[in-house]
């Protein structure tokens, strides 16, 4: 096969470029290691920055977001026994973020590249790029047992922390920085009504809470939980009892409990790769960087990785013009590092340490009741959290 673009991962950062890029009549082929129920079965953020509403909107894949999904212009956060909201749209300059789960962001954008006749193969093993410093890069794959190959002029990898992509970067090319946090979310779906109609983030001597939804009947609720635990040893009775300890005594008196729909652990990195260029290569979103889910900035960050690449290739293809690609890296790792930077602090503002001596302890402390006193603090915190400028 031959194409313009071979994108490697159909997640939503691969689908998102490929759909934008085919509506600027640049072909794409993407290749997803799952099956598409794989794919669409992973349960990931919920919270989308204005920006990225806008790439959806871009791609015509914003209709049912856009209908279905939750405006929400603060949130809360619980703390030393009281509870403060950030008025997001008063200290950002009248943003806001959007409620919208990335389950259904992907079934939009699975739909849209059906719709448009879109090539995205599932079930390809044995991913691999070649030639990556030519001008005439291939990926190779398996599927049905069958060896295939794709001609190409550029690869995007946006195929996660664990992909081929980012691998196929020599080691002496790539600068890696990390950051592994001694704790987990301990995540849980129900089908009820969510206890407040904005999220609330809770700052608790037990650990870190957080009260989120995916719409009016169904919510999402994480308690923080040490790295040696499993879902499994965690009935749902235990996880609701938890819950309500972190929780203010007004909001745990309001929780509607339910069987879990899915439970799960997730561990909490900050991750970024350097560069996120090589050769005929780029690299976007989880391929190349992870944050602490604290503050929700994972897909929105392999969002401003789509709009750079997005309005790069369009550069090239339609002007000739390489400076965009060639200022790729550079711009999106500027971003990134804000984002990195964003989801640190809010990670350490409202976790509990198990190292942290009384020092670090107050420190946290006089942190929290700072930014609620100061207008500068809110203001830096609203901004950062509806979305830098692309």
């Amino acid at each position: 096969m031959k194409t313009q673009v071979c994108i490697i991962g159909g997640g939503p950062s691969g689908l998102l470029l490929s759909q934008l890029l085919h509506l600027k009549g640049i072909a794409t082929i993407v290749l997803e290691r799952q099956s598409r129920n794989y794919v669409l079965g992973r349960i990931r953020a919920g919270v989308l920055e204005s920006g990225f509403a806008g790439l959806m909107r871009e791609a015509q894949c914003g209709e049912r977001m856009d209908r279905e999904g939750e405006v929400h212009h603060g949130f809360y956060i619980a703390h030393h026994g009281r509870t403060d909201r950030i008025d997001l749209t008063k200290y950002s300059g009248g943003q806001s973020v959007l409620v919208y789960g990335q389950t259904e962001v992907t079934r939009d954008l699975y739909e849209a590249r059906e719709r448009l006749g879109g090539q995205v193969v599932h079930n390809a093993a044995d991913v691999k790029p070649h030639d990556l410093m030519s001008d005439t890069p291939f990926v190779t794959y398996t599927h049905n047992g069958q060896p295939q190959r794709v001609d190409c002029e550029y690869v995007v990898g946006a195929d996660g922390f664990h992909g081929v992509s980012r691998q196929s970067i020599p080691k002496d090319v790539l600068r890696e920085y990390e950051r592994v946090y001694p704790f987990g979310w301990l995540g849980v779906l129900s089908r009820t009504k969510p206890v407040s109609p904005e999220l609330i983030y809770a700052n608790h001597e037990r650990g870190f809470a957080l009260c989120s939804l995916r719409s009016q009947v169904m919510s999402r609720y994480y308690v923080q939980v040490p790295l040696t635990d499993k879902a499994d040893d965690w009935s749902d009775a235990a996880f609701w009892a938890e819950l309500k300890r972190r929780l203010p005594g007004d909001v745990a008196a309001n929780l509607m409990i339910g069987p879990s729909i899915e439970k799960s652990i997730a561990p909490l990195r900050s991750y970024v790769a350097e560069p996120m260029r090589y050769g005929r290569l780029f690299l976007a979103g989880d391929s190349a960087h992870i944050v602490p889910p604290t503050g929700a900035k994972g897909l929105n960050s392999a969002g401003s990785d789509i709009y750079y690449l997005y309005h790069a290739m369009v550069e090239h293809y339609s002007r000739g013009s390489d400076a965009e690609l060639d200022a790729y890296s550079q711009k999106a790792l500027a971003r990134i590092w804000k984002a990195q930077r964003f989801s640190w602090w809010m990670t350490s503002l409202l976790h509990k340490f198990p190292d942290n001596s009384e020092f670090q302890v107050r420190l946290q402390q006089t942190d929290l009741n700072y930014l609620f006193s100061s207008d500068a603090a809110q203001r830096s915190l609203a901004e950062n959290y509806v979305g830098l400028p692309y």
